[in-house]
């Protein structure tokens, strides 16, 4: 990580000099990419931050640091000069890139990845829809944000395991039930009005045809579970074509219905918990959660007057049991709509005698279709979404989940349906996979040589000096840089941004540097440089859980 390694080096000259100077303070400077018009790899605004706490002109300060890097970093930078107001532009040296390359040849797909982390188990909760229907895209975007976060969190090597809360439970399953019944009536020959509040898609019909078809008696059909079972085979179906699959299904079931030896279950258990705690008290005949102590805006009740518990005594014992299952940190990925209940759970959290920094939640905005330019209409009359599987259908997989990581969670996305189908440079994952694509034929080309050497002991890494090499060189490089934003901002949209900027580079380096040159000492580090950025390209795709065809 050459951007971290510029970080660290900073830190401890700025803090040397700020003591030099009597002062302990710290200062939170920035390294940032320059502007493509800027002649450098990287400028930092430290010594504008340093000036005003040692109260000179930012310039000088910039001077005096950069004669101090001069003399500290001579193996890391090959120049520093000041630029506009006080900023100072750095140059790493040639070195520094080549030996980030060689690391990505050697390490390919786990580069990046710190064994470290392994000892850390997080647990990635999302999608977790209601099984009373097919899914919709809203939950598509939610189910490639969660995967890709959990590859991502693999990826640093951190003990990862996906999880869907199955919501089994409930006055929605009374609902389904009571309309596949309704359906299976009326499908004898009954003469029943359909309630309006009901669910009205043609998959409720489908199930009752199902149970129909097979020949049970009326007594004997459990009609919840028989709903369950072929809702829930369809989402499992659907996921798995996007190229999702869960490690575990966590059913309601187990901990509202279930009971102990005692006749408890685990809600029960957990309200207890917290009533003896005193984050809990009894009024009005109800249970209410003392929220408030630890930020929401009112106390919650988690048990009503008539003894059912709400749906937030089952969060309670459900991340509860999370944490009783040894996960550290838990991620849960909500819809926005959702936004209300992060202040209630993270109180639960912390009630559980957890931080709120165990917790992330992730909220995620609705999409909106486009066709041609025009919005297209998200339900219909008989109150059917725009499922997932219809948009992958239409699409592919590949380009519904990069379209819907191209922005933050936090952001509404458009979603262009005649831009993701299309096969040019205007469609940005045909446009990523392109490069694969390319290099992989450059590859198929280069076996016609006998003249070139694939060993990295013998290529001559230092013949990769061109303004465009260096530009792709660092770009592979920042992978790194593009995996720790990710972890920090607990969001894959910065692959996508990432993929295709490397992608501009490639393109660049490709229209400026032949690669099967005549010199073949040439041809032969082109050819390394292209083997990283396949490496990159296959691993970071492979992030988001796309592909990376070798023709196109």
């Amino acid at each position: 990580m050459i951007k971290q390694k510029i970080i660290t080096a900073l830190n401890g000259i700025i803090t040397e000099y700020l003591e030099s100077k009597g002062i302990t303070e710290s200062v939170n400077f920035t390294v940032e990419v320059p502007p493509k018009n800027i002649d450098a790899d990287f400028a930092t605004n430290a010594a504008m931050l340093i000036a005003k706490k040692v109260k000179t002109n930012p310039r000088v300060a910039a001077q005096e640091i950069i004669d101090i890097i001069s003399k500290k970093l001579p193996n890391l930078i090959e120049k520093a000069e000041i630029a506009g107001a006080g900023f100072i532009n750095l140059h790493v040296k040639n070195n520094v890139l080549y030996t980030e390359l060689k690391a990505i040849l050697k390490e390919k797909n786990k580069y990046g990845s710190m064994a470290a982390n392994n000892k850390e188990k997080i647990l990635v909760e999302f999608v977790s829809a209601n099984p009373t229907g097919p899914l919709h895209i809203g939950h598509g975007r939610g189910a490639a944000i969660g995967d890709s976060i959990s590859r991502i969190l693999k990826h640093l090597g951190y003990n990862v395991s996906k999880e869907y809360y199955l919501n089994d439970v409930g006055n929605q399953m009374l609902v389904l039930a009571n309309s596949v019944e309704i359906r299976y009536k009326q499908l004898k020959g009954e003469k029943i009005e359909f309630p309006a509040d009901h669910y009205q898609g043609e998959y409720i019909v489908n199930i009752a045809k199902r149970l129909i078809a097979e020949g049970k008696s009326f007594e004997k059909i459990d009609f919840r579970r028989e709903a369950v079972k072929d809702i829930l085979k369809t989402i499992e179906e659907d996921l798995k074509d996007f190229a999702v699959e869960f490690d575990n299904w966590f059913s309601e079931t187990k901990i509202a219905v279930v009971k102990d030896k005692e006749g408890k279950s685990e809600v029960d258990k957990a309200c207890q918990y917290l009533l003896k705690k005193g984050d809990a008290y009894e009024k009005d005949d109800a249970l209410w959660l003392a929220s408030t102590k630890f930020g929401d805006d009112k106390d919650r009740v988690l048990k009503r007057s008539d003894g059912r518990y709400t749906y937030l005594a089952s969060d309670v014992a459900y991340h509860k049991n999370k944490f009783e299952r040894g996960f550290q940190k838990l991620v849960n990925l909500w819809g926005a709509d959702h936004h209300g209940y992060v202040a209630r759970i993270q109180a639960c959290v912390q009630m559980l005698g957890f931080s709120k920094e165990n917790l992330d939640i992730i909220l995620y905005q609705l999409v909106s279709l486009v066709r041609d330019g025009q919005p297209v209409a998200m339900s219909t009359r008989s109150g059917e979404f725009i499922t997932l599987k219809s948009v992958v259908d239409e699409v592919g997989k590949d380009a519904c989940r990069f379209f819907f990581l191209l922005r933050a969670p936090d952001s509404q996305l458009e979603f262009d349906l005649e831009l993701a189908k299309k096969q040019s440079s205007e469609n940005p994952v045909f446009y990523v996979q392109y490069v694969n694509a390319r290099c992989s034929s450059i590859f198929k080309e280069s076996k016609n040589r006998v003249d070139l050497t694939g060993d990295n002991e013998k290529v001559n890494f230092d013949l990769l000096n061109s303004k465009e090499e260096r530009a792709l060189i660092k770009q592979l490089a920042a992978f790194c840089d593009t995996l720790a934003l990710s972890e920090k901002t607990m969001s894959p949209h910065h692959f996508t941004v990432y993929l295709i900027e490397l992608a501009d580079s490639y393109h660049r380096f490709y229209e400026k540097c032949r690669v099967l040159t005549d010199d073949a000492a040439l041809a032969s580090a082109r050819l390394k440089l292209i083997e990283g950025v396949m490496i990159i390209i296959q691993t970071g795709l492979g992030l988001l859980g796309i592909s990376s065809p070798d023709k196109m």
